[in-house]
This record gives C-alpha cells, sequence and structure tokens, in this order.
C-alpha cells in the first residue's frame, strides 16, 4: 500500500510518520518551497502529545517547547473566573506543551525526513487536481520549474489547510472559508516569566481576548519566549470576508494599540510585551462549515482540510494529530481502502464537527463569556455571579467534545 499526502504541515508530517511507523509507504508533496520555522504558539493536549510521543519525540517536544502546569481564565477587567492545574500537574501520564508552530514544524520535518526513505518528502510541489482510477488515485502536482509531474498511489490524504484543493474536488461547490468578524494580532518576545512560567492566561471571552503564554526558553534563566495574541471584533459575524492576502499579514501596531485598554492585565505588562515583540502578525478569523463528509473512494482529508476551527480551546494541530494516528490505525485494520477511509471518517468526523461549533462559541472560553455578560461592571465573588458547577459543567462539556480527560483539582 501507498499513500499520497498532499500538505507538509503538522498534520501531514504526523500522519507520513504514522504511516511509516505501520510499515505504510507515502510521499509526502508539499507546495512551500522549503520549511521555515514561522508562526508564533500553539498548545498541544495531552491526548496529541501522547501521540508524538509514542513515534519517540517526547524529550525533542520538551526540549522545544514549555511543558504546561496551569490555565488561568479572567474577564477582561482581570478577575478570575476560572483556573485549573493542566498536563503532568493534573494528573496526566504525559505533559500539555506550549511550543512556538514554526519550531514544532521544523522538528516533525527533521523526524519525518530521517524515517521516510529518501525522497519521501518533496518540496515545492502543489497539488492542482486528481483523478480516482479503479485500483488507486493519480494526483496532478505543479512544481515551480513549470512542469507538470502525475504521482500515482493506492489512495490520496489531503493535509493540505483551509484552501484545501483536496478538498475542493470532493466538494466542489463549497466556496470560500468563513470569516467570523474577529481579527487577531499574534506576536512573541523574550519576557520574565510570570505565574510559574508555565501557565496559560486568557482574559476576556470571544468579542475581545487577550491570550498570554510561555512557548520556550528565554535568553537568560527566569525569561521564556513569551507569544501573545489579542482578538477583537472587527466586524458582525458573516460579514464580507477580507481578502485572500491579508489573512496573515504583518501588522500594524498602531491598528492593535487602541485595543489593548481594553485588558487590565496585573500579572503582564501587555504594552511593554507588544512593544518588544518586533513584527507583529494580523489575521482574519476563518473557519469552514462541517461537510457531511471527508471520504470518497480512495481519497479522505485531515486536519484543518477536514475540519478547520477557530483557535479556541487549543485544539487545531491537536486533533490534526488525533486524526494522523486513526487513519494509520484503519489503514493498517484492513486491506480495504474505501472501507479504511470510512472506518477513519466515522471516528473522527462528529467529534471534530461539534469542536467546529464548539469554538465559534468560544470554547471552554464560554465560561468567560458568561461570567461577563451577567456582571459586566466586575464581581466581589464569582460563585454568587455564576456557580462553581454551572462553571465546571461549561469547561467540563468542552473538555469532553475534545476527547480531554475529565477536569482535576480546578478553583
Amino acid at each position: 500500500m501507498k499513500a499520497i499526502i498532499a500538505g507538509g504541515g503538522i498534520g501531514g508530517l504526523t500522519t507520513a510518520m504514522m504511516l511509516a511507523a505501520r510499515g505504510i509507504a507515502c510521499s509526502v508533496h508539499e507546495k512551500a518551497p522549503r520549511f521555515r520555522e514561522l508562526g508564533v504558539g500553539i498548545t498541544l493536549m495531552p491526548n496529541a502529545v501522547r501521540e508524538l510521543a509514542g513515534l519517540g519525540l517526547l524529550p525533542a517536544l520538551q526540549a522545544a517547547g514549555v511543558p504546561s502546569a496551569h490555565l488561568y481564565y479572567k474577564t477582561r477587567r482581570g478577575q478570575t473566573v476560572w483556573d485549573e492545574p493542566r498536563g503532568l500537574a493534573a494528573g496526566n501520564d504525559v505533559p500539555q506543551i506550549f511550543v512556538h508552530r514554526g519550531h514544532l514544524l521544523g522538528l516533525l520535518a527533521e523526524a519525518a525526513q530521517a524515517r521516510l526513505p529518501v525522497g519521501s518528502i518533496r518540496l515545492g510541489q502543489r497539488l492542482t487536481s486528481l483523478r480516482q482510477t479503479e485500483t488507486g488515485v493519480e494526483a496532478h502536482l505543479a512544481l515551480a520549474d513549470g512542469s507538470e509531474p502525475v504521482e500515482t498511489a493506492d489512495l490520496l490524504i489531503g493535509a493540505d489547510g483551509i484552501c484545501s484543493p483536496t478538498r475542493a474536488a470532493l466538494h466542489p461547490d463549497e466556496g470560500p472559508p468563513r470569516w467570523s468578524g474577529l481579527t487577531m494580532w499574534r506576536g512573541a518576545a523574550d519576557w520574565p516569566e510570570f505565574l510559574g512560567g508555565a501557565s496559560l492566561l486568557i482574559l476576556g471571552g470571544v468579542e475581545a481576548k487577550l491570550v498570554i503564554y510561555p512557548i520556550g526558553p528565554g535568553t537568560a534563566p527566569g525569561r521564556r519566549l513569551t507569544n501573545w495574541v489579542v482578538i477583537v471584533r472587527a466586524a458582525p459575524d458573516g460579514s464580507p470576508a477580507p481578502a485572500r492576502a491579508d489573512w496573515a499579514r504583518e501588522g500594524d501596531p498602531a491598528d492593535l494599540a487602541p485595543h489593548l485598554p481594553l485588558f487590565h492585565c496585573d500579572e503582564v505588562d501587555v504594552k511593554g510585551l507588544v512593544a518588544v515583540s518586533g513584527t507583529i502578525w494580523e489575521y482574519a478569523m476563518f473557519d469552514r462549515d462541517p461537510v457531511a463528509f471527508w471520504s470518497r473512494g480512495r481519497v479522505t482529508l485531515l486536519g484543518d482540510a477536514a475540519h478547520p476551527m477557530y483557535p479556541m480551546g487549543a485544539n487545531g494541530a491537536t486533533q490534526a494529530i488525533l486524526d494522523a494516528r486513526v487513519l494509520a490505525d484503519a489503514l493498517t485494520a484492513t486491506s480495504d481502502i474505501p472501507a479504511a477511509l470510512a472506518a477513519y471518517e466515522a471516528q473522527r468526523l462528529p467529534g471534530t464537527t461539534a469542536i467546529v461549533h464548539a469554538n465559534r462559541t468560544g470554547g471552554p472560553e464560554a465560561v468567560i463569556d458568561a461570567v461577563e455578560r451577567l456582571a459586566p461592571d466586575g464581581f466581589a465573588d464569582v460563585d454568587a455571579v455564576l456557580s462553581r458547577a454551572d462553571r465546571q459543567a461549561i469547561m467540563q462539556a468542552y473538555a469532553q467534545k475534545a476527547g480531554m480527560p475529565p477536569i482535576k483539582g480546578a478553583r
């Protein structure tokens, strides 16, 4: 059996290693001409870290990132709504890890290149179309030199992102991604540790949010490479989307500055952190409506190509990694490829659909929205605003959707 993987991002590279570990040959076709360690921070939940640990990558992950110890949810006023231990501190057998997306991609690319046969990972190759035959799949590719080779295999896995050509082939009438109306600015800088040096701090709900967490070692003891995110509503949900070129561009600090006073953060000098971050990035927040199917015949979708979601609850990369393992197991269980892809879809599509919908309303961070709606001017006692049991129910409902263990030790 041989698979073609369209896309060499986190999902595609993880899938390649999962297949290789099970003796299934594959080639990875990535449109970028080289792997570049770009981007800012992401969080890998313990269920994803466990899968990467199974590939022997845990020591490298821990060296590249920061094992998380605690989560703090606060209102924009800086009042605590919820906090809980995370990762090993919450009793998991593996950590939750904060990491720079580019560093994670570099780590995965290095590991995949070492484990797959030489020439299996092919950069500068863009999928343009595909054709299924009775016995396999043809992938039509475009290269920078103008050539258009055709690759054949037993199946094709579209791990090619939110604007996936593979998804477009399966759902030709879908149209462009859906804009939330939210704009996001992101950056990272070397910064002193806060809240113990391994905490995720989030202030505010869906309409205005500040996120800060460490993603790697700093320049000296007591310092960390620290990621920050500011999200505000720029337009009503469902408004006409920005141009594709505007989805991720270098941001202007002057555009961000008026939004920083929305947040009262005692733990971090937010203006100072933004000021020393160098380049900041501006993103329009997109997802897609879930589709009824990911697979047809010998073609399937994975990661953002299958279930692009808003970055609430730290689940984008995590769910792609879980996809990779389930798909590899399904392909190992039977030689009937369409049946294997159907089994993979049946296991993964319903749960990720639920996460996409939950993330549109804030994911677990909906607990902050709930408190802010009930007490817009602040509170003396959060339990008098919304009981601990009600707050825990919001958190636990999302954890269950995301396949996370029950919440322990929360306050």
